[in-house]
């Protein structure tokens, strides 16, 4: 229904007709639901107009545009001129104003911070990785089974083991794996009064590693940036913070959020389980379908000037959404969207986001999820989702899964 304070929230040149009440911070399936399917949700989209404008489709209320089309989304995330993502959310949040980087620097500056960074997170420097990666998962895993036969997988796996691998390639270790999951938790799904708290704990602990880090470089990401060059000169203090409260806040939800739904479909889907265990070869094609059917990031960008995109009359400011849920179910792009294939191939699938701003850990993402899921189904039995116990999904900034318990005989 639409309330007298949404149409006061539209923006004047914004044609009736193009309002949608679909929104991804509220709408049904958006809100934590008992059960749902919120990326199938979104999949209904296709049947509306290419883009359409929602009121109050951000965390603190904004409006934006809604961009459905997988074709539409690459030509706002392709032009970083026109749709601008320096929006400084995580600044502002704390009453400061500094562009994380690279993500919300704009081209043509953007280049030079992106190709400082590429090396770092290269598919060779990942493949590098890889064994810590799999000891973390194995060790994880191991302290699960020794517990019993269950577990609320996303507190006792997905999370610990996104945030120790952020925690190794940042350089610091394990011990303080519990505190940074509390900070994470607090910072990705608190309350506002919490994720400031967290954001600022964050900040001082990545200052003061700085600090140390420029007194006595070690082999490590921290090390490499309080080191590296920019334009013939050293990075600032402000800079390199910049560049590492990205990577934490990248490394962190994105890779628990979509382990968790990888978890939710496998517990439901058993056959589809066994089938992996059989042959787990097949894992990297199904984490790449997984990726497809599950994403759980909508890139939004501000419009720099007037533009209309496929009929949208967007006006310099606006700010316009790009959801991977939708543009990974484009008909246009993929046979039965909805359908979840373990084997499809020619998978371009867009859950890391397209063009300049294309997520820069993806290949690192990517070995995460395979080395989770391979690790899991290797040393846990077919599991499911314990009876009495109800997960819980929302939409949002970043989609996710909890309350996830699994069970396993």
């Amino acid at each position: 229904m639409t309330t007298q304070a949404t149409l006061e929230a539209i923006p004047a040149h914004v044609p009736p007709e193009l309002v949608g009440s679909f929104n991804f911070y509220t709408s049904e399936q958006m809100v934590p639901t008992p059960l749902g399917d919120p990326q199938a949700a979104t999949s209904t989209l296709h049947s509306g107009p290419p883009v359409f404008y929602a009121p109050n489709n951000t965390r603190n209320g904004e409006g934006t545009w809604v961009v459905v089309r997988a074709e539409d989304q690459r030509k706002v995330l392709q032009d970083g001129i026109t749709f601008s993502s320096n929006r400084r959310l995580f600044a502002s949040a704390l009453g400061e104003d500094w562009p994380l980087i690279p993500l919300e620097i704009d081209p043509p500056d953007h280049a030079k911070w992106r190709s400082l960074l590429n090396p770092l997170l290269s598919p060779k420097r990942v493949v590098a990785l890889e064994p810590a990666v799999r000891e973390r998962a194995e060790f994880l895993i191991e302290g699960i089974k020794s517990r019993g036969n269950e577990c609320e997988i996303m507190n006792e796996f997905c999370f610990p083991f996104a945030v120790s691998i952020f925690l190794q390639f940042l350089g610091i270790g394990n011990e303080n794996l519990a505190m940074f999951v509390d900070w994470a938790m607090d910072l990705l799904h608190g309350a506002p009064d919490k994720r400031t708290a967290a954001a600022r704990r964050f900040i001082a602990y990545l200052d003061d590693l700085q600090a140390e880090r420029r007194k006595k470089p070690t082999d490590d990401f921290m090390s490499f940036v309080t080191q590296a060059q920019v334009d013939g000169r050293g990075m600032t203090e402000q800079e390199v913070r910049a560049m590492s409260v990205l990577l934490l806040i990248g490394g962190l939800d994105t890779v628990a959020a979509a382990l968790g739904f990888d978890f939710y479909y496998l517990a439901q889907n058993p056959d589809q389980q066994a089938l992996l265990r059989a042959e787990p070869a097949r894992l990297v094609l199904a984490a790449e379908e997984l990726l497809r059917a599950y994403p759980t990031v909508t890139p939004t960008r501000k419009a720099t000037v007037d533009v209309v995109l496929n009929g949208a009359p967007i006006k310099a400011g606006d700010l316009v959404a790009c959801p991977s849920m939708t543009a990974n179910r484009d008909p246009a792009e993929f046979n039965d969207p909805d359908s979840i294939i373990l084997d499809r191939e020619d998978n371009r699938h867009v859950a890391f986001a397209y063009g300049v701003h294309r997520c820069l850990g993806s290949h690192l993402a990517r070995r995460e999820i395979v080395i989770g899921l391979e690790e899991w189904l290797a040393r846990i039995g077919p599991f499911r989702i314990k009876e009495g116990t109800t997960p819980i999904t929302h939409g949002g900034f970043v989609f996710g899964v909890h309350d996830l318990v699994l069970t396993w005989d």
